[in-house]
Parts: structure tokens; sequence; C-alpha cells
């Protein structure tokens, strides 16, 4: 693979290393496709950075470590980046790990910009050193109630693990829906084969039935029985928290995969900054890059800007938040206080409920956007 060269930035970068910490999922059990896509945007806006100067003629280095999808591992790894001497933290994708690393990152001083994860209650309590890119789960799954309501599904069924990210889901859907006449029914999938899930649907009278459940297990199996239960022929699948975003999605399940909306953080059409990071993330990936690409490609490119406009310690980057005008890949950005957000966020990226179309799987059709 032959990737072009980017154009001469306006300076040397030489000196010590600006260094900053990035928290991916690249091991099972955590999402590994989406960590690597994270990773992707990551490494790609530190090379950019470097390119433009880096941080007042200091490289920008970035020290990765996996998750795995374990909030432990998260939080140990915080500690050890922090003992490197990280001036910030970047990345993550699985919402409980993200919460950990938010809270450890907090307890000892560093700042960190979350890149994808969504849950609400991020933290504990109000902090000034994390902020957030990706929009805060009510928001989000908001536009997934409004376009669930508009096409005229309000039976839901929920197919959902234990996990505070599902049971937040399912309690905001429930609240959403319930103004309307929708009704939410919980499949509890520590109990249920993917055949007992057709069952209830067909007792439910469900309309819809939403993946609240890990991919590819238990959600691969649950869309090949219910795609091949002739009493569901009428039946909606839907994945709001993005699983048919990624290949492995389409490779395992082909056909069946397709016309399942999720959720999808990308504007209709891309700027000229988008436009040029989503062609270099093209030569870069084996697949076409996911939103979650951009997600991490903006977190740097945000980090960028606070270390050198505020400086290059801790608490400068922390207190930069509110002061931030930043042009990313979907959008500029900006940080404030939403009410009931406890972080520094981003409100909001564009938002789209999308699906792979049935007739060419690898091209996503846009269903609704808020």
């Amino acid at each position: 693979m032959n990737t072009p060269p980017s154009p001469p930035g306006p300076e040397r970068t030489d000196g010590p290393s600006v260094r900053i910490g990035g928290l991916v999922p690249l091991s099972r059990p955590g999402w590994a496709e989406a960590g690597r896509h994270v990773l992707a945007g990551l490494e790609l806006a530190v090379r950019d950075a470097n390119d433009a100067g880096g941080i007042g003629g200091r490289p920008l280095e970035l020290l990765v470590r996996d998750t795995a999808a374990d909030p432990r591992k998260a939080a140990a790894a915080v500690d050890e980046l922090a003992g490197l001497g990280v001036v910030a933290l970047a990345g993550e994708y699985h919402s409980v790990v993200a919460r950990a690393a938010a809270a450890r990152a907090d307890a000892i001083g560093v700042p960190f910009l979350c890149s994808s994860a969504v849950l609400d209650a991020l933290t504990d309590r109000p902090t000034e050193r994390v902020a957030r890119l990706a929009p805060a789960q009510s928001h989000g799954w908001r536009i997934y109630a409004d376009f669930l309501l508009g096409a005229g599904r309000t039976r839901i069924a929920v197919a959902a693990q234990p996990s505070v990210y599902w049971a937040s889901g399912t309690r905001i859907l429930r609240d959403l829906l319930a103004p309307h006449g929708g009704t939410v029914v919980e499949l509890a999938m520590d109990s249920l084969t993917a055949a007992d899930v057709c069952d209830a649907l067909v007792d439910a009278r469900a309309t819809a039935l939403l993946l609240l459940v890990g991919h590819p297990d238990p959600a691969v199996p649950i869309v090949r029985a219910v795609r091949g239960d002739r009493r569901l022929a009428d039946l909606m699948i839907g994945a709001p928290a993005g699983q048919p975003e990624f290949t492995e999605w389409a490779d395992l399940l082909g056909d069946d995969g397709t016309a399942i909306p999720f959720l999808r953080y990308l504007p209709e059409r891309l700027g000229p900054l988008g436009a040029r990071v989503e062609k270099t993330l093209r030569e870069q990936l084996p697949e076409a890059p996911s939103f979650v690409a951009f997600e991490g490609y903006d977190t740097v490119t945000v980090l960028a800007a606070a270390l050198r406009s505020h400086g290059t310690d801790r608490s400068s980057v922390a207190a930069s938040w509110p002061h931030l005008a930043v042009e990313g890949t979907r959008g500029p950005i900006r940080f404030s206080r939403p009410p009931g957000i406890d972080v520094w966020q981003w409100a909001w990226p564009p938002v789209q409920v999308v699906d792979r179309d049935p007739r060419q799987p690898d091209r996503f059709r846009v269903l609704h956007s808020g």
C-alpha cells in the first residue's frame, strides 16, 4: 500500500515530544474493528499535526494501550500512561470502559477527551477535566426514537444483555416512546436463545426488534434466526448502537445484515477536511472508514489545538475546553455543558439513522437526520 506523502509543514518538529495517551479496544472481548478505526483516526491526526509543525516545534507522540473492553484494564492504563508523562488522554469506544477511564483520569488530574463513548453519565460528578466528542446517548437515541415513531413502529422489543449502557438505552427509549403510545418489552439475553427470541417477538406482537447486545455474539445469531422466521417477515430489526456500520457485520450476515437501521455520527456531506481525511483513511484501512475513525481524528485535532493555544501542562489542557473552536472533519467543534451532562460536551455532532442498502450492501442509505 502506497500512501502519498503529506504536504510539508511550516516548521521542523524536534526536541522532546509532547505525549498523549490513546485508549482503544484492540482485542476481544472488545470490539476490535471499532478500535482499529479509532486508532487509525488518532494516528492520522498525529501525523497531520506533526506535518504542520507539531506543538510549538515539538513532535506530538501517541502512546497507545489496548483496553480490550475491560474497565479495570483501562483504569490501569490511565495510571501507566500518566506515569509516562502524557499531558492528556484520548479515545475509547466502549461506554462502560470510558466511564472507568474518565473516573481514574479525573481522580489523578489527567485531562481526557473521549472519542466515541456515549453514556450520558460518563462521570459520577461534574468535572472540568473530561470532555467528549460523541453525542450523549439521550440525544442520539432520541433521534432514533423519532425515526421509529415516524416509521410507525411503536411495539418495540429490545434484546438486551446486562450492562449499564444497554439498561440506559432501554430506559431512554421507553421514556421517549411512552408519550406517543409506544411500548418497550425487554428480552433478557442472559436467559434466552435466538429461537426463544423469535417466539417472544411473536407473542408480544412486536413491530420492531432492537439489538442491545454484543457483536458478533449474540447479535449475529439473533439476526439469522429472525430473518429465517416467516412469522416475523414484517418485523423491523434495528441496532441503534451501530453494529452494522462495520464490515465484519456485512461479512458475517450478507443480505441478512441489510435494512437494519443504526445511528451514525456523520453529516450527509463531508467538507474539505473530512473529504481529505476520508481519502487518506481509505488508503490506510482494509475497509471503508467508519464514523468512528473520524471521531478518532477529531479527538487529536482538538487536543493539538488545545496544546498549541493553552500550553502543554495538564491543567492548561483541562482549562481549555470551553474556549476552543476547532474545525473538525464533521463540522465546527465547540464544548459546552448541556443540562444533565457532567462533562464538557460537543453539542452536538451530526446524527443520522442509516442502514445498509439491500440492493447494494456496501452502500449506506440515510433514513433520518437529527
